[in-house]
């Protein structure tokens, strides 16, 4: 029974379709990079994946059930508010919260836990560290220990690697790589040459889905499913990163800003 089952999914706002006829399978301990230009409808798929947005057509399994389990989600660095009075340890904490009723207590349990996630993290000793004194590194583990406190079966992560360090950012995907040992990982991302890197198998997402079950795509495939120019930096066959503007393809439908 596969752990993820998207069947026929159409998905967008006021009646107005982003995806069109998406189908994806994720199986367990998957490691799947999902890329496309912006405004393709990567961040919609996600909506759709975590239940924040219901499906216009179409539907999403988990396990062969509608029932949604346990998802850890690591958002994109820039929505998270620096500012919010938390500390490391009660971001992690915070984690757990799902699997307990509304507004139950932290058990001493959860609390070691936490602490086991915080030390994997590499963040022991700051668990009482107010969040906005935190390294971008330091913080991404962080809201990284939350995703996974819980210990979910499928790990989605929204551009995990923007305003990290090259210290950093191979530090997280050690994480990641220890991590699909134990989960599933979905991971968006712009940068196709770390996404070609780290993860088993790619989708291109741009109104519909092309799935391509290794990373071993050239730039004949990335372009057809981008359906703009794009422009490489590499050394070899492995591309490093687009740049430029993408546009739309004229068959495409205008999205707006919620993607």
């Amino acid at each position: 029974m596969p752990l993820l089952q998207i069947n026929n999914l159409c998905a967008g706002y006021d009646g107005h379709a982003v995806l069109r006829d998406v189908n994806l399978t994720v199986e367990e301990h998957d490691f799947l990079g999902i890329i496309g230009p912006n405004g393709g409808g990567k961040t919609t798929l996600i909506k759709c994946i975590l239940g924040l947005l219901a499906p216009m057509q179409g539907e999403i399994l988990y396990n062969g059930s509608r029932q949604r389990p346990v998802i850890g989600y690591l958002p994109q660095y820039t929505s998270i508010d620096r500012r919010f009075p938390i500390t490391v340890g009660e971001v992690i904490l915070s984690g757990l919260a799902s699997r307990k009723p509304l507004a139950a207590r932290y058990t001493a349990d959860d609390r070691q836990q936490a602490a086991r996630v915080a030390a994997r993290m590499g963040l022991q000793g700051l668990e009482n560290r107010p969040i906005g004194s935190l390294s971008g590194g330091q913080l991404q583990r962080a809201l990284l220990g939350r995703a996974v406190a819980a210990q979910p079966r499928l790990l989605l992560l929204d551009e995990p690697s923007t305003y990290l360090d090259r210290h950093y950012e191979t530090r997280l995907y050690q994480l990641l790589e220890e991590l699909n040992h134990e989960c599933a990982i979905i991971l968006v991302s712009h940068d196709i040459g770390t996404i070609l890197q780290q993860v088993k198998a790619i989708a291109c997402v741009n109104g519909i889905l092309d799935y391509h079950p290794d990373t071993l795509v050239s730039e004949e495939w990335i372009e057809r499913n981008f359906q703009c120019p794009i422009d490489l930096l590499g050394h070899g066959p492995l591309p490093h990163r687009i740049l430029g503007h993408h546009h739309h393809h004229p068959e495409n439908p205008q999205t707006d800003n919620r993607q």
